[in-house]
């Protein structure tokens, strides 16, 4: 392994907490947006089942939970590691670690980011400030795909958006049952990835649940599903580390990816629907577990940087 192992590290977790800021911006924008148009949802319980959905700890105190609540923990509290904030300010300090190989551009656009990160989100603010988050990830993501050699450096900040990508759609579809009949449509849960004009390119009609979740979980192609997550991140892993066996798989993480994948490819779709949940519980388990493994193997001696939900 060429590539210093702290480098290597904070190149994997740059791309991963970019990544998280993302999804999580685009998980809160469906759902708060829906509690504040939809007045027939119990707000509380709501709250509550989407805190769980994002490895939160859910209070156990009796109150009644709101919008509000959500995005105090969720969007803007600096110390709690499922917040948008936390990704940001972590992403920044991995970048500072890794200082003498991160491009200027993309250290400028991680320090402006989070210094520009607001202390308080007020209620008609909220989607501007999602579509705020969403374009700085958009900006560092695309200083690095333009600027990066396709090395060492390029593979590990890959692989770590590519297993967090898997992740938060993984959440996105979980989120949908957890109002029930009165949940996000399957229309604003595409529009929310910017799946929508692509999955109407595809399917050219309505979005139906079958064929929006068969798109999202499935599609080869499109960039945010969680089949073409997963296939990327093992190729990176394949191009880190090439494979010398004849028989089958010793990467550790490389097999994990491949397994949940082929679950997902050869199980039928109505299948996935019925149980949607548990199977997106069963994407974050092993995306979590892949990740423990490409720490012990590529990074052995630091500690997993710790985020609520994840086992690592």
């Amino acid at each position: 392994m060429a590539m210093l192992s702290r480098i290597a590290e904070s190149l994997f977790w740059i791309g991963r907490y970019i990544e998280r800021s993302d999804g999580t911006a685009r998980i809160l924008d469906v759902h708060l947006q829906l509690l504040l148009e939809d007045p027939w949802i119990e707000e509380n319980l709501a709250c509550r089942s989407l805190l769980s959905v994002m490895g939160s700890d859910v209070p156990d105190d009796g109150r009644s939970l709101t919008r509000a609540d959500v995005l105090a923990s969720l969007a803007v509290d600096r110390t709690h590691p499922a917040s948008i904030a936390y990704s940001l300010g972590a992403a920044r300090e991995n970048a500072r670690r890794a200082r003498e190989i991160v491009s200027t551009e993309l250290w400028e656009c991680l320090n402006t980011t989070r210094a520009r990160m607001p202390r308080k989100v007020t209620g008609e603010k909220t989607h501007e400030f999602f579509g705020w988050v969403r374009d700085r990830a958009a900006l560092a993501v695309g200083i690095m795909e333009s600027s990066a050699s396709r090395d060492e450096a390029w593979h590990f900040f890959t692989l770590g958006r590519s297993i967090e990508r898997a992740d938060m759609t993984a959440r996105l579809l979980a989120t949908r049952s957890l109002t029930e009949a009165s949940g996000p449509s399957w229309t604003t849960i595409l529009r929310s990835c910017g799946a929508y004009e692509a999955y109407l390119r595809t399917y050219r009609g309505v979005p139906s649940a079958r064929n929006a979740a068969e798109f999202l979980l499935l599609d080869r192609l499109f960039p945010r599903s969680i089949l073409y997550s997963v296939t990327r991140a093992e190729q990176c892993l394949r191009d880190l580390g090439p494979r010398n066996e004849r028989i089958g798989v010793t990467d550790s993480a490389q097999r994990l990816l491949g397994q949940i994948r082929s679950q997902l490819e050869y199980r039928p779709i109505t299948d996935i629907l019925q149980e949607l949940p548990r199977h997106m519980d069963s994407v974050q388990d092993a995306t979590s577990a892949a990740s423990e493994a490409i720490r012990q193997r590529y990074f052995p001696t630091n500690n997993a940087p710790s985020w609520i939900g994840e086992s690592a």
